[in-house]
Order: C-alpha cells, then structure tokens, then sequence
C-alpha cells in the first residue's frame, strides 16, 4: 500500500522543516501530500503559496489537496508549479468546475482524486463518474492534522471498492499502523499520513511502519 506523508503547515518555515525531514527517508520521485485550505471550506488556512514551493526544487512528485471552494481556480497556479496529482472535494464542485478540472487535468496528464468529507455519502460522487475514476475517503474534518480516524470511512472505502473494484482508492486522516491496516483490508491502496509520521522521534521508523502493513 502506498503511504504519502503529509505537509499541512501555517508557514514556510514550517514546510521547509518537513520537507529537509522528508529527505532523510524518501528518494527521489516519491510522493509528498501538501494540504491547501482557504479558511472557507474548512476553518483552517494553511501555507499555499504555489511559487515558492516551484522555488524550492522539491524532488518529490507532488499532490496537492484542495479544500478550497473554488478549487477550478487553484489548478493553473498548482499545474504551473509542478503538481503531479490533485484531490479535489465533491462538496466544493459544480458541474462546469469539474468539467474545468478534469479537463485541463486530463491535457496535463496529471490525475485527479474525487474525495469526500465523512457527512457525505459515496453516492453523491455518481453524477461524476464520467469525470473521475480514483478517489480518496477523508476520515477526518477537512482541515487541521492531529485528527482521530472515523469509522464511518470503513464503509465508505468498502462501498466505493465494490463499485469501481480497480479504481485507486486514497484514505487520508487519523493513520496509525493499526487504522492503516484496517482500511487495507476495507479496499485501499493508497494513505496519507501527517501526524503519526511527523509527531514520531524517528519519523523514519514511522513511515516504514506504514509502509511494511
């Protein structure tokens, strides 16, 4: 299962700290996850300034998380500095802005996961399907890391396997070696991991934990 650390930050300082750890574990070409809030979609605004992090030369593949409520006006500027993948919410959509996304996505060919927040039901991503074909459960409130995993994603991840059975499947939120297990086991392939990693003393040791379930 693929793990993807997590960048959720207040400023660069704080990005620059994670990304000079990240090097000391992850090679070239692997992934990193920013996290990009508006304070609109989510009370909580993170650092997302898309030239500066083209600035720094980051040698990982990039996906970037837009809890955002126009996320349409957010892929250019993210294109533009190196986005490999984007998630994007199906609460924050229109059909003409994803239309816009997956459109200029696909011109790109970059990917784009649909996600959802743990309220809403799978099935209100249906009227998408032509749009999007991966997807990633939010097992947490959109925002802010240090979050407790919800259950309720178990059923989510399940539903969404038995529908699209080879669909990539990301879960993002609350990750520990066992929650990580558990959602492997429910149709995942991919996770996201923020504080479970970087709260560790040797976080290291902690994305190798993730990675050997």
């Amino acid at each position: 299962m693929q793990v993807i650390p997590v960048i959720n930050c207040p400023d660069v300082a704080c990005v620059r700290e994670k990304l000079t750890r990240a090097k000391s574990f992850l090679t070239t070409g692997d992934w990193l996850h920013l996290d990009v809030t508006d304070g609109k979609f989510s009370t909580h605004v993170t650092w997302s300034d898309a030239g500066a992090w083209a600035a720094m030369a980051v040698p990982f593949q990039l996906e970037v998380h837009l809890m955002v409520q126009h996320p349409e006006e957010y892929i250019g500027t993210w294109l533009a500095a190196g986005a490999k993948r984007f998630v994007v919410h199906v609460e924050s959509l229109t059909w003409e802005s994803a239309e816009a996304i997956a459109a200029t996505c696909r011109d790109h060919g970059v990917p784009v996961l649909l996600s959802f927040d743990p309220e809403t039901p799978v099935e209100s991503g249906d009227v998408y399907a032509n749009l999007f074909s991966m997807f990633q459960i939010l097992a947490v409130r959109p925002g802010s890391g240090s979050q407790t995993f919800m259950p309720v994603a178990l059923e989510k991840i399940s539903a969404l396997h038995a529908k699209f059975p080879h669909a990539t499947i990301e879960v993002d939120g609350g990750m520990t070696p066992d929650v990580a297990r558990t959602v492997k086991n429910a149709g995942a392939d991919s996770i996201t991991s923020d504080h479970f990693i970087w709260s560790a003393e040797d976080p290291e040791k902690a994305y190798g934990e993730l990675k050997g379930i």
